[in-house]
């Protein structure tokens, strides 16, 4: 009998610790090498776990358990032969009925710790607003456990007598968890300001109207705004190259490079691919790049290295409908570009009321390292690009910078 012991691969340099989010087999299955087993989490992305060998499988972790990175979480018999026939066919015995004995239940005794809390559930309590007193103890004369501090529900009011009332207790998944803790921790950790402008968004319009059948015929991606924004955000932050720098300590760190985090939402959550060194690539450059990154991150095929570092991100609420919001930053960076639905506005233009597309922006920022003149600056730079692309972005030659 030969069995092989599989054990968790590294995800990425940083991560010591994974989740297992789904087992995809059963106990007892017979696998094929390189068949997916297992869905884990990690505090970046959900990957898939497949069999390293042929063979029946025996479970070593639970769905949700935290495992540590290189340790074993099933054991594959080698040796075994796959098994003739369809493998769910397997006799099902019918449940024996067995006689229960109703055993009552003596009273339980009430003392002085019939409803008092442990000092860990007391703790517990305090941080979900609850009154001891609206809290069963399942504990040794009624005492308040732990545990039973943990599953307390704060009171909804009172109930009605007729309509659904049913909850949900669900775990949050390990990418998830971690996402709420670094939004907390930009909270409390930065200076963080947001600035507002708006762009009116017609010159975009006309230049996709013109060029964007072409341009997917030919290059086999749309013309979208994306690359629009990114290829203006990599000019505004050549002007103003504090917004991509980050804090380090008591140290500054300014980087020559352009790499741009795309906030995608994926099936497990928010992910945040980079595209690198967006300042060497084309209109067709960066949107062949989005698709690439868009596509992974949905079928969940996004690695850990295609989400790590990133000098400034660019986030699209405006595909959900987002008139307007203050996007949270990124850390360690020190800037985060908003965008939002376009609407169209009454303008005035040349001393006339237009209707135009309109976009509001926003930019939040880290006012430790970047100040209000290089915030307003740089997204006014932003507006500027993106309101006269032909001669900013294309050097007046649409057709050349498209590779048309």
């Amino acid at each position: 009998m030969s069995v092989l012991e599989m054990k968790v691969p590294s995800p990425g340099e940083s991560i010591t610790e994974v989740e297992i989010a789904a087992w995809l087999v059963e106990d007892g299955d017979y696998v094929e090498k390189d068949q997916p087993i297992a869905e884990v989490d990690s505090d970046k992305a959900t990957l898939e776990l497949p069999a390293e060998e042929s063979g029946i499988i025996t479970l070593k972790a639970e769905e949700g358990d935290a495992v540590a990175v290189g340790a074993v979480v099933c054991l594959i018999d080698t040796s075994a032969t796959k098994p003739d026939g369809d493998s769910s066919s397997k006799k099902e015995e019918a449940p024996k009925e067995e006689k229960k004995e109703v055993v009552k239940e003596a009273p339980k005794a009430v003392s002085y710790a019939t409803g008092t809390p442990s000092p860990a559930a007391k703790k517990v309590l305090a941080e979900k607003g609850i009154e001891t007193s609206s809290v069963k103890g399942t504990g040794k004369d009624g005492r308040i456990t732990k545990e039973d501090a943990v599953k307390a529900v704060p009171s909804m009011g009172t109930q009605p007598a007729n309509g659904s009332r049913n909850t949900e207790r669900k775990k949050m998944s390990m990418l998830r968890r971690k996402v709420a803790e670094r939004l907390v921790a930009v909270k409390n950790e930065t200076a963080m300001l947001t600035t507002f402008n708006e762009v009116n968004m017609q010159p975009i319009f006309d230049l996709r109207t013109q060029f964007k059948e072409n341009f997917k015929s030919k290059h086999g991606v749309g013309l979208g705004f994306m690359s629009f924004f990114t290829l203006a955000v990599v000019r505004a932050l050549k002007m103003y190259p504090d917004v991509n720098s980050m804090i380090d300590g008591d140290f500054q760190i300014k980087q020559d490079f352009q790499d741009i985090s795309i906030a995608v939402s994926g099936p497990k959550g928010l992910m945040v691919p980079v595209i690198r060194n967006a300042e060497n690539l084309s209109f067709r450059g960066v949107e062949s790049e989005v698709k690439r990154l868009a596509l992974r991150a949905r079928d969940g095929q996004i690695t850990i290295d295609e989400m790590t570092g990133g000098t400034f991100t660019i986030t699209n609420g405006g595909v959900f409908g987002s008139m307007l919001s203050t996007p949270i930053i990124n850390p360690p960076q020190s800037g985060i570009l908003g965008m939002h639905n376009i609407v169209n506005r009454p303008m005035a233009v040349n001393g006339g009321i237009v209707i135009q597309p309109i976009m509001y922006v926003a930019l939040s920022y880290d006012h430790r390292i970047v100040d209000g003149r290089e915030s307003v600056g740089f997204l006014v730079a932003v507006k500027e690009a993106l309101e006269n692309p032909a001669e900013l972005l294309m050097d007046n030659n649409p057709a050349k910078a498209l590779e048309m």
